[in-house]
C-alpha cells in the first residue's frame, strides 16, 4: 500500500534530537500510523544549529513581540533562525499531506505553548517554526501528538491528511472541470457530516473551461477550512438518514425498523458510528447505487485503522 507523506517532530519518532539528548516516542504514531503514513521528521532547533543536548529556551514576550530566546540567557535568540528555517523547508513541505507537531514546544507547539511576560507564563502562544510552517502551508492538515489522544480529533486529522492525498492525487492526474466536480460528488456526504456543503457547490456552478485552476484552487482552500470543524453526532444522524433514503424502496418495513433503531442508538451514544454503516454497507451490497458506492463517507480511510470505531 502506497503510504501517505506526513511530516512529523523527530523526537516522536524516537530521535533523541531534545534539549535533554532524550526523545518523546510515540507509541501510536510509530505503531499504528506509520503503517499508513511515511513520515518525514523535522527538528528546527537542531537544524538551526542547536547542539544536542542543549540549553532550554522559551517563548517570551518583548514591547508587544514574541520572541523565542533562552530560558536561563535571554540574549540567545533564535526566533529569526526558526522563521528562515520553515522558510527554506517550502518546498519539501509542498510535497506533505498533513503534519504531527510535538506540543508544548516552543518551536514546534501548534496551540497553547507557554509566553513568559516577566515572571508570569499564559499558555497563548504558538511555536515559532510552527506558525510559520502553518503560514506556508494553509491546506496543510496539523495536529499535535497529545491532541491525537482524543478520539474525535483523531479522526478529524486523518480524515482531512485522506482528503488532501487524494486532491493531490486528482492533481497529479489530471484537473479539468469534470475530475473537480467528480471529486466534489465523492466527498459530498463527508462535508455534509461537518457543515453546509451549499457554497462550495455555488463555487463549482461558476465552472468555465477558462477557470477551472482559479475555482480549484478556492474550493480546496475552502474545503480543508471546513472540514477542520469536528462532525458532530447530530450531523453524521443526517447523513446517515440521508443515505438511508437512496435505500428506500429496497428495505422491508422490519430493515427500515431496524435502521431507524440503530442510527437512534447511535444517536444517543449507545454504539459507535460503525454500527449504523456496517447495516448501511450490508443493504448496498444487495442493492448497489452507482453514488453511494462511489462516496468516500463509509469509507474515508483504511478500514484497519478503527477511527469510526470509536466515535
Amino acid at each position: 500500500m502506497h503510504k501517505i507523506p506526513v511530516g512529523i517532530s523527530s523526537c516522536l519518532l524516537g530521535q533523541e534530537v531534545r534539549f535533554d539528548a532524550q526523545h518523546k516516542r510515540d507509541a501510536y504514531i510509530v505503531g499504528t500510523l506509520s503503517h499508513y503514513f511515511e513520515f518525514h521528521p523535522f527538528c528546527p532547533e537542531v537544524e538551526i544549529g542547536l547542539g544536542i543536548p542543549r540549553a532550554t529556551i522559551r517563548l517570551v514576550k518583548q514591547d508587544d513581540q514574541l520572541r523565542c530566546v533562552g530560558a536561563k540567557d535571554p540574549s540567545i535568540d533564535v526566533t529569526d533562525r526558526l522563521r528562515y528555517r520553515a522558510m527554506e523547508l517550502v518546498d519539501a513541505h509542498a510535497g506533505l499531506c498533513g503534519y504531527i507537531l510535538k506540543k508544548d514546544s516552543p518551536s514546534c507547539g501548534m496551540s497553547r505553548v507557554k509566553v513568559w511576560h516577566k515572571d508570569l507564563a499564559t499558555r497563548d502562544g504558538v511555536g515559532i517554526y510552527a506558525q510559520e510552517m502553518m503560514r506556508n502551508n494553509p491546506l496543510l492538515p496539523v495536529e499535535e501528538e497529545g491532541r491525537l489522544g482524543d478520539p474525535g480529533l483523531r479522526e478529524n486529522f486523518i480524515q482531512r491528511v485522506y482528503v488532501l492525498h487524494r486532491w493531490k492525487t486528482m492533481l497529479a492526474d489530471e484537473l479539468n472541470a469534470r475530475s473537480l466536480t467528480t471529486f466534489h460528488a465523492r466527498h459530498k456526504l463527508i462535508i455534509m457530516s461537518h457543515a453546509d456543503y451549499r457554497e462550495l457547490g455555488q463555487l463549482l456552478a461558476t465552472l468555465t473551461k477558462d477557470n477551472v485552476q482559479a475555482v480549484a484552487d478556492q474550493y480546496i482552500l475552502q474545503l480543508m477550512q471546513l472540514l477542520k470543524k469536528r462532525a458532530t453526532r447530530s450531523s453524521h444522524v443526517n447523513v446517515l438518514q440521508h443515505i438511508q433514503g437512496y435505500l428506500k424502496k429496497a428495505l422491508t418495513a422490519d430493515d427500515k425498523v431496524e435502521m431507524c433503531e440503530v442510527i437512534e442508538s447511535y444517536r444517543r451514544g449507545d454504539v459507535p458510528l460503525i454500527v449504523p454503516i456496517t447495516l448501511l454497507k450490508h443493504h448496498f451490497r444487495k442493492t448497489p447505487d452507482p453514488y453511494i458506492d462511489d462516496s468516500y463517507y463509509m469509507s474515508p480511510y483504511p478500514q484497519e485503522l478503527q477511527l469510526i470505531n470509536q466515535i
